[in-house]
């Protein structure tokens, strides 16, 4: 099993909202730094960082999505284009509302489509910076 982990400057839990708004379902587990008990050897958590998300998981599918926030004093996450997230619909119907839900204030990179090797498939960036393919195959 495959498991993508997602890292965000603060915004995770809004992400995680979005996707479970085109995806459906709940989540299956949502921590806080503030929850963290106090560790040797670790600094307290900062007021500012107390209600990021420490982890969350969320079930798509077969498949689960992880993430978390990064504490201020790590630093931003630097996003890049190294990573997509593979969702494959059961219709062409499921695969257009899900690439029309996730490309929403996003960026379509290729717009769903018949390809040569027997799918219907497109790529996008959402509005979060994550990249994304939604496949359906004929």
């Amino acid at each position: 099993m495959i498991n993508t982990y997602l890292n965000f400057n603060g915004n995770c839990e809004s992400a995680f909202e979005f996707y479970k708004s085109v995806f459906g379902g709940e989540f299956d587990y949502i921590g806080r730094f503030g929850e963290m008990p106090a560790q040797e050897n670790m600094p307290e958590v900062s007021d500012e960082d107390k209600n990021r998300i420490m982890h969350i998981s969320y079930k798509i599918g077969e498949t689960t999505l992880m993430g978390s926030d990064t504490m201020s004093e790590m630093g931003e996450v630097k996003f890049g284009d190294n990573f997509a997230i593979s969702i494959n619909a059961k219709s062409k119907t499921e695969a257009d509302n899900f690439f029309s839900k996730l490309s929403e204030d996003g960026e379509i990179i290729m717009p769903l489509q018949d390809t040569f090797w027997g799918a219907y498939f497109g790529q996008l960036k959402d509005k979060f910076g994550i990249n994304w393919m939604v496949n359906f195959d004929l």
